[in-house]
């Protein structure tokens, strides 16, 4: 599975912007999918996944209530629509994919798209 994301952006606290990821391969509907995210000086953090039908999703506690992930498994994409940004939710935003783990933890996921850098001003 290669994965490409796009969309990031500059955007103003308070507004909004969405961040999507491409697929390419076979089986996508097979991997659990989640957003991670990595500032300056920081580690990579969970953001949001998605299982695999698209019948659970998970937000770090940051997030929630303002990011919603989604995924269409018939076109092999996955979003993120962010809504109400803050300027501590600038970072790069990466999608990866994972075949089994705890969906939270970035050792659980086999492959990473290349990430898409989102900046909230002030």
């Amino acid at each position: 599975v290669q994965l490409q994301a796009s969309g990031g952006g500059l955007v103003q606290a308070g507004g909004y912007l969405r961040v999507s990821c491409a697929a390419s391969g076979r089986f996508f509907s097979s991997y659990r999918m989640g957003w991670f995210r990595q500032a300056p000086g920081k580690e990579r953090e969970f953001v949001a996944g998605i299982n695999r039908s698209a019948d659970g999703t998970y937000y770090a506690d940051s997030v929630k209530g303002r990011f919603t992930i989604s995924r269409d498994n018939a076109k092999n994409t996955l979003d993120l629509q962010m809504n109400n940004l803050k300027p501590e939710d600038t970072a790069i935003y990466y999608c990866a994919a994972s075949a089994s783990g705890s969906i939270f933890y970035t050792t659980s996921y086999n492959y990473w798209g290349p990430g898409t850098l989102v900046t909230v001003s002030s």
